[in-house]
């Protein structure tokens, strides 16, 4: 970093629009920054039977409920979840630590991504621009954002700075119980599968959960989402012979933004007033001049 700075010269991420767009929002690129950590992924939990009464539920057991991994308990994701947030974070802040270096004042742009170590274990990488406000004191802590160039500077120039990127992550596991089993054979015709609506419906709730908490974590009033990811996967039951589970991993990811003015679009935002002439002759003159006008 410190030759980078020497060298007087800088490199970035964006393309020539949010080049463009980040300069009229005042800031300047100071470099492209990256962050990444190798994790390897042992214990994840999960090994029990996802909500199925006395880990069986046999055609006489009430119905199994959603087990998502905040809530913990046997069987949770719990484990797994922690380390996905763990090492995310690990990423992003060593990105933040390079903008630091650079002088930057936040990271646009910012790109989470996921793959495997050829070794083995997965790779947990962010990257993205510094940039940097001229003239200006350098920040405590940097910001961080996945917005576009452009939507960055939108969100500048109508009062909002970003606060820093959050997530909401969630793993959510439900067994197959006998009324599932039943709703999907093929003698049930078209019927709605209540388990499986339930544990989808578990999931994106625990997600929004989790991400409204780191929302409230980084101290901003709101947040934007840039994306919300949802993958479903099926696996033979580890405490049931011949039983299925399904679990889904619901990842939101998105930057948690604050007010820092009122803007001119929301001070002008008051719809103009229409008054109507209480005098016969001009009315018949307006409703006249809209007429030629149409023509």
């Amino acid at each position: 970093m410190a030759e980078i700075r020497r060298s007087g010269t800088w490199s970035s991420a964006l393309t020539s629009d949010e080049f463009a767009a980040v300069r009229t929002a005042g800031f300047e690129p100071a470099g492209q920054v990256l962050g990444a950590a190798v994790y390897n992924i042992g214990y994840t939990g999960g090994y029990g039977c996802p909500g199925a009464w006395g880990g069986y539920n046999l055609g006489w057991a009430p119905a199994a409920q959603t087990q998502v991994s905040s809530g913990g308990g046997y069987g949770s994701f719990g484990p797994l979840v922690k380390t996905m947030y763990e090492a995310r974070r690990t990423a992003i802040g060593r990105m933040v630590a390079e903008c630091a270096e650079l002088g930057g004042h936040g990271v646009v742009g910012v790109r989470l991504t996921i793959g495997s170590f050829p070794t083995g274990g997965l790779e947990f990488k962010a990257i993205g621009t510094a940039v940097r406000a001229p003239m200006t004191p350098p920040l405590r802590h940097p910001f961080t954002s996945d917005l576009s160039g452009q939507d960055f500077a939108k969100l500048v120039l109508s009062g909002w700075m970003p606060a820093g990127l959050v997530l909401g992550i969630t793993i959510a596991a439900r067994h197959d119980d006998w009324r599932t089993v039943g709703q999907t054979r093929w003698s049930a015709g078209n019927a709605e599968v209540n388990g499986w609506t339930a544990l989808v419906n578990d999931a994106r709730h625990d997600a929004r959960v989790q991400l409204a908490a780191d929302v409230k974590r980084v101290g901003a009033e709101g947040v934007v989402i840039a994306d919300m990811d949802m993958r479903i996967r099926e696996r033979e039951c580890p405490a049931q012979e011949g039983g299925h589970d399904h679990i889904v991993e619901a990842v939101n990811i998105g930057t948690a933004i604050v007010r820092f003015k009122s803007s001119h679009l929301e001070r002008s935002s008051r719809p103009p007033l229409a008054i109507m002439s209480l005098d016969p002759q001009r009315r018949q003159a307006a409703r006249t001049n809209i007429g030629q006008n149409r023509r």
